[in-house]
C-alpha cells in the first residue's frame, strides 16, 4: 500500500495561513477543532516541513500542554519522523528529524511507495511544491471565520487541481473543515 501525502492547513476565509504581518493567532483551534485535528493526525508517521513551519512546530517538542487535547497532539508530534527542507537551517533541533537541502519530488514519491503510514506536508510553500509536483493526495482545509485581506496564501498560484469533496464539518466556534481528495491524473500547473 502506498502512503497518502496529506496537506492540512488552518486558513482565513479569504485563503491565508498568515496575515500580512506574519500573524496567525486568529487561526488557533479551540478544543473541539484541536481534538478533531488530533484524530486526523493519528495516521501520520512522517511530517514534511519547510524551515518556517518546522520552527513553529518544534515548540511541541518541549511544550507543557495546558490541556489534554494539547498533550495528545504533543505526543503525536513527538513520535512522528520529521523531514525539514531548508537551505538556511543549520541543524534540526528536535529528535526524529532529518534535514534536507532541497525538495526532490522523486524522493517523496519513493518515500510514499515504501511507507506503510501516511505522510503530512506542512507549510504552504512546501505544500505548494508538492501540489505542483502532483504528490498531494488529500487536502484538509480548516477555514477560520475571519478575513485578513492578504498575507501568505494557503494554496499556491499557478496550480490547477481537480478535487472531490469527501467531507465537511462545521464547528461551534465558526471554523469549517473541508476534506478534499485530489483527483488522480489531475493537471498540475
Amino acid at each position: 500500500m502506498t502512503a497518502r501525502l496529506i496537506y492540512s492547513a488552518l486558513a482565513s476565509l479569504d485563503g491565508y495561513v498568515a496575515d500580512e504581518t506574519g500573524g496567525f493567532g486568529w487561526a488557533a483551534p479551540d478544543e473541539e477543532v484541536h481534538a478533531f485535528i488530533n484524530d486526523l493526525e493519528r495516521p501520520i508517521a512522517t511530517y514534511l516541513y519547510g524551515r518556517r513551519m518546522y520552527e513553529v512546530m518544534a515548540a511541541w517538542e518541549t511544550m507543557d500542554a495546558t490541556s489534554e487535547v494539547g498533550a495528545d497532539f504533543a505526543q503525536l508530534w513527538r513520535v512522528a519522523d520529521k523531514i525539514v527542507f531548508s537551505r538556511t537551517l543549520e541543524r534540526a533541533t528536535t529528535p526524529r528529524t532529518r534535514l534536507e537541502r532541497a525538495f526532490e519530488p522523486e524522493a517523496i514519491r519513493a518515500l510514499k511507495a515504501r511507507s506503510d503510514r501516511d505522510i503530512g506536508v506542512g507549510g504552504s510553500d512546501l505544500a505548494g511544491q508538492a501540489l505542483q509536483a502532483g504528490l498531494v493526495d488529500e487536502c484538509h482545509l480548516f477555514l477560520a471565520p475571519v478575513v485578513v485581506g492578504g498575507g501568505t496564501r494557503a494554496l499556491p498560484d499557478g496550480v490547477r487541481l481537480d478535487l472531490d469533496l469527501r467531507d465537511e464539518r462545521r464547528f461551534a466556534g465558526g471554523m469549517v473543515h473541508l476534506h478534499y481528495l485530489v483527483r488522480a491524473g489531475h493537471p498540475a500547473g
